[in-house]
Order: structure tokens, then sequence, then C-alpha cells
């Protein structure tokens, strides 16, 4: 029997996977609360939300702005009783031009939104669930975090740091009844990955990711990595001599372009 989620947090809402999702989950009797920067995309997706016949909040906030979120998740924690989180908000970012070192405001906001921005979210919600004995959090990590991708140190630096998070969080909380799901997508068409440059084996659209992960949530899978060949190359190359993964890995060469949103420079 599927979990009656009833109440549904879910940060980077405003694109991509996250969207995707809000759209999947969204039904006649569930709220969710959508949480991303840009609040015009938002107001466009609660449209779309409420549509599906789900009531829906959104908040905009940063999630670097660990304050913010807190006083945000709290507002949401006197009014529902928080079912399940998705921590979904995440940047990706390359090396430097030449292929030189990743630049190191990059690779800052990186630790920032996928790695803190993560156990930040999470935290603001968790004690909550333990003190029901109840509630499933989910973090969306990726592939990279399997086996690190040469041209993204950053990236998978913190996706792989996301997944060893899950698997403490797991272990601590199942005493408490709240269960923690761990999803590693590949190559999903997005924003995002339209900004990779090189091989993209196996690019699922967004609305079949959604689908995907939403069933490994409602499963309550502990781990949940797709698609599946890709997932078990990585698994297998791993058992491999260092020295031969790093052949293997050599295939998906990238550049990765800029993020446009934190590249802009400030009117004159």
């Amino acid at each position: 029997m599927a979990e009656a989620y009833k109440t549904i947090v879910l940060t980077g809402a405003s694109g991509g996977i996250g969207e995707a999702l809000a759209k999947r989950m969204a039904k006649p009797g569930r709220h969710l609360v959508l949480i991303a920067r840009d609040q015009k995309k938002l107001d466009a997706l609660a449209a779309q939300v409420a549509v599906l016949g789900a009531t829906v909040e959104t908040a905009s906030v940063d999630s670097r702005d660990t304050e913010l979120m807190g006083r945000t998740l709290a507002g949401v924690q006197q009014r529902f009783e928080i079912d399940l989180v998705i921590a979904n908000a995440g940047v990706t970012a390359g090396l430097g031009a030449g292929n030189s070192h990743e630049a190191l405001e990059d690779f800052d906001r990186q630790i920032d939104i996928n790695l803190r921005g993560t156990v930040h979210t999470v935290g603001a919600v968790v004690e909550g669930m333990r003190s029901r004995l109840r509630g499933q959090v989910v973090l969306i990590s990726s592939l990279a975090g399997m086996r690190a991708l040469p041209e993204m140190p950053g990236y998978s630096a913190t996706k792989a740091a996301v997944i060893a998070y899950g698997h403490s969080l797991r272990g601590w909380l199942r005493p408490f009844g709240v269960s923690v799901t761990i999803i590693c997508p590949g190559f999903v068409t997005t924003p995002m990955s339209a900004r990779h440059n090189g091989p993209k084996p196996l690019e699922w659209s967004a609305e079949k990711a959604a689908d995907r992960m939403w069933r490994a949530i409602e499963a309550k899978r502990a781990f949940f990595a797709f698609p599946f060949l890709l997932a078990w190359g990585i698994r297998l190359q791993n058992l491999l001599p260092a020295k031969l993964g790093d052949i293997f890995m050599g295939g998906f060469a990238a550049t990765i372009e800029p993020d446009p949103r934190y590249t802009k420079k400030p009117d004159v």
C-alpha cells in the first residue's frame, strides 16, 4: 500500500526534474510546498499544479540562505505535518577554460547548494518527523556521485557526499519510523543537461525520470539509480582497478558551459 502523502516539501521546484516531479505528485487532497529561487517560475508551476487538483504554496528561497530556509520550513510545520521532503535543489559547474582548475567560487557554490542546502533542508524538518515516528526523506544525488566525472569535480564530490549523508541518515532514522530514499539520476533532458557538451548516453525526458523517481519514492526504496544499464555499468567499473576505471570514464569526456544564472554581469 502506497504512503498517503498529504504534505510534501520539494526544493529546486521551478525547473527540470523538480518541475516534472511537482506535476507528477499533484493530485486532489495533497498539499505541495514548492521552493526555489525564481518566483515567476514558481507561480506558473503553482497554477499548473492547482489544475491537477493539489493545493500549493510557494516560497522563493535560495537554498544557500539557511536562515530563511529554516524559517520557511518552520512556518510550514506550524500548519501542516510534513510527510515527505524531497531535497532536490542542485547546480553544476565544470573545469575552467583550457581544462584549468575549476573556479573556486563555482566549487564553493556547489558545496553551498548541493550539500549544505540539502543538509539544512533536511535538518529543518527531520525532528518533526522523528517525534511523530513517521515520514520520509528523499535526497536527489546523481550517477556522478557514484563515479566522479573528471570534468565535474565539484559536482561529483558534492553528490557523493549527499549519498554518504543519506546512508547515514537512513541508519539513524530507521528506528524512529522515518525512511530515507537516495536517488541517483543519469542524464535527464533539462536546462542543466543542455549545458553538458559531451556524450549523454540513455538520456531520459524529465517526465519519464519523474515518473520512475516517484515510483521509487512510493516504494520507499533505499537507493534508486537510473537508467538501469548505465547505473550497473558504473557499479561494475567501480570494481575494476582504478586505472582501468579511468579509461572507462574517458568515454564520457565533456565540457560544461557556465551556468548563466551565476555569470550575469551586474547592470551598469
